[in-house]
């Protein structure tokens, strides 16, 4: 088996959707016994006068919640079922039980994403 480079891994992450690289993700960490967590960063505090410095926290982590269908309900059904990996009829369950989280602990890119294409479907939505 040839071994692929960097460049050619990274060009086939690159064509799989967010829910495939997720479960790849899972395989992965199931495999070799790892976690693919973020590093966190870290704060030096100075003790410039006695007074502390505070890190103040950049949220890394949204949810998107879909708060309304509108009137082009297929259509948001239809983008839900795009987002996740859910069949027609939890997809319709979703949609019809609004508020409901689409997505939930995605990245602010995935988010933004998210939220433009169940807007662009007629659906009303909130990144949290």
């Amino acid at each position: 088996m040839a071994k692929l480079t960097q460049d050619e891994l990274l060009a086939q992450f690159e064509g799989m959707t967010l829910i495939e690289l997720s479960e790849f993700v899972k395989a992965f960490e199931e495999k070799f016994d790892v976690t693919a967590a973020a590093a966190a960063p870290v704060v030096v505090a100075g003790a410039g006068g006695g007074a502390a410095a505070e890190a103040v926290e950049e949220k890394d982590e949204f949810d998107v919640v879909l708060t309304g269908a509108g009137e082009k309900k297929i259509q948001v059904i239809k983008v839900v079922r795009e987002l996740t990996s859910l069949g027609l009829k939890e997809a319709k369950d979703l949609v019809d039980g609004t508020p409901k989280p689409v997505l939930e602990k995605v990245n602010k890119e995935a988010a933004d994403k998210a939220k433009e294409a169940l807007e662009g479907a007629g659906a009303s939505v909130e990144v949290k």
